[in-house]
C-alpha cells in the first residue's frame, strides 16, 4: 500500500502547476541578452535569425526570453 501512496504523492509532484509556472523563465547571459537586444533591433521579430547567431538557444527560448523581458508577469 505504502508504493501506491508513493506513486500517487510523485505524480502530483510531477505535474504541480507551480512547477512548470518556475521552469518557464529562460536565464541569459549578460552577453547573450545585449546580442538579442542588438539582434532585435537590426531584424525585429525573426526569432530564428536572432536564434542563429546564438549557439545552443532556440527561436522559441528567445522569444519566451524577450517576451518576459517585456512583460511585467515574468
Amino acid at each position: 500500500m505504502a508504493t501506491s501512496e508513493n506513486s500517487s504523492s510523485d505524480y502530483r509532484l510531477t505535474t504541480s502547476p507551480e512547477v512548470n509556472q518556475k521552469e518557464t523563465r529562460v536565464q541569459f547571459s549578460k552577453d547573450e541578452e545585449a546580442l538579442v537586444i542588438r539582434m532585435y533591433n537590426l531584424v525585429g521579430e525573426r526569432w530564428d535569425l536572432i536564434a542563429g547567431r546564438i549557439p545552443g538557444r532556440t527561436a522559441e527560448e528567445i522569444k519566451k526570453y524577450w517576451m518576459c523581458r517585456c512583460s511585467t508577469n515574468c
